[in-house]
């Protein structure tokens, strides 16, 4: 059986948890879309992590953890990062690094860093990672795929020589800056791919024969719907597609075998980076829901930036859930919201006058207003809860309420960080 876990909204809602928790029932974990531009954060026996590039499945030794081949592979932050864990006392996990996989080149995140500080006060809010140059080139067919890289150094030459024309254009004219070294590039192809031999081989076989044995595979997006450069608030998005579909994409499998989507949601609205935000607080409530969110505060798990904070959006959420064809919906950060007499939920937008329920396109994001229903805070801790009915009645009346608003249904609640304060609902 296929599961993916995906983001219903803007990204930020805890999908790190949740695939952290199913991974103890999966014999496969697979990251199949974006790169260390964004974090998952993890708290479990062995601590608190932020992972970007390792799938969340590493902290379980049963489990392979996968790089699918439409993930943006930065070699340098994916070997960090497995020496981080180790260094904890984490056993060495198993992992699989698709020979298709795009790799993040130092000069993606060179352009990536240059054309934001081009653009100045209309950037896109890069983490300047190297994802949307990296992408760029994947589709203008001048990316490197995993498995160039172990080729004689001429034909590695050969091709970089290629790339630096068109690259060096833009570098001397555009940004003033120095080009690009061949011969640099050359060894740091030649010393990185060393670090990630052993890891690298044909997933979609893999997971061919997985399917056909039975296994259990999640599949673990990164950010969330209103991200995705096709059907998000575009063009304030991410550069690879975060819908549950496009997971059968990257792991090389056939979507009908996508059999689960969990859209996970958080239990109020977060986001990092630019783009349209109808239900965002400012001022002193929002930072009131940013410290008292999370776990220690709202900020980004790759960045550190302080995450912009609202209230919960269903029309948005609706949208998000719709997009990803979920079958269910985990709601994360419920205990969050314990210090409030009041919560509002945004159950509708105003646009030019007209109550809308149907998140609209990004030109008319601007002009729409929140229509809130205020429901009654249950001012009290639920972390250790692990049984619904067991939940303050206001807080099953929210989590109710955005059930019905939303159309399906919420069969898991988090109201805590650490792998086991999760409530399961039938």
């Amino acid at each position: 059986m296929v599961t993916a876990v995906v983001g219903a909204n803007w990204g930020d809602e805890g999908k790190g948890k949740i695939t952290d928790m199913l991974a103890d029932q999966a014999d496969v974990v697979i990251r199949f879309q974006g790169g260390a531009n964004a974090g998952h954060t993890i708290v479990n026996e062995y601590g608190k992590f932020a992972l970007h590039t390792l799938p969340s499945g590493v902290f379980h030794q049963d489990t392979v953890n996968v790089i699918g081949a439409a993930m943006a592979l930065d070699i340098e932050k994916f070997s960090r990062e497995l020496e981080g864990i180790l260094e904890r006392g984490v056993p060495k996990p198993r992992i699989l690094i698709s020979d298709r996989v795009q790799v993040m080149m130092p000069y993606h995140i060179l352009f990536d860093r240059l054309e934001e500080e081009r653009l100045a006060g209309k950037s896109f809010g890069s983490t300047q990672s190297g994802i949307a140059p990296l992408y760029a080139d994947k589709y203008a067919k001048i990316g490197w795929q995993l498995n160039e890289f172990y080729q004689d150094d001429q034909i590695l030459l050969e091709k970089i020589d290629r790339i630096s024309q068109q690259k060096n254009a833009l570098l001397e004219n555009l940004y003033h800056a120095e080009p690009l070294n061949r011969d640099e590039l050359l060894e740091w192809i030649k010393t990185n791919r060393e670090k990630v031999r052993e890891y690298v081989g044909d997933v979609g076989v893999y997971l061919h024969d997985a399917i056909k044995e039975g296994r259990n595979i999640l599949l673990e997006g990164q950010l969330g719907t209103l991200k995705d450069p096709d059907n998000g608030i575009y063009p304030m998005v991410t550069s690879s597609s975060p819908l549950a579909g496009y997971g059968a994409v990257s792991a090389g499998i056939p979507p009908y075998e996508i059999k689960r989507i969990i859209a996970v949601s958080k239990a109020y609205s977060s986001a990092v980076g630019a783009g349209e935000f109808v239900s965002e607080l400012f001022g002193r409530q929002a930072e009131e829901l940013r410290n008292n969110g999370g776990d220690g505060g709202e900020y980004g798990a790759t960045t550190g930036r302080p995450r912009r904070v609202g209230w919960y959006d269903c029309v948005a959420s609706r949208y998000g859930c719709r997009l990803q064809g979920c079958t269910e919906v985990a709601l994360t950060v419920l205990d969050a919201l314990g210090y409030l007499d009041e919560i509002p939920v945004c159950y509708a937008y105003e646009l030019d006058g007209k109550i809308i329920k149907v998140f609209p396109v990004t030109r008319d994001l601007p002009r729409c207003k929140p229509l809130y229903k205020v429901m009654k805070g249950w001012k009290c801790d639920i972390r250790g809860i692990r049984e619904y009915d067991r939940l303050p009645l206001e807080a099953r009346q929210y989590v109710e309420f955005i059930e019905e608003q939303l159309g399906y249904p919420i069969t898991i609640v988090s109201n805590g960080p650490a792998r086991d304060e999760i409530i399961r609902r039938s």
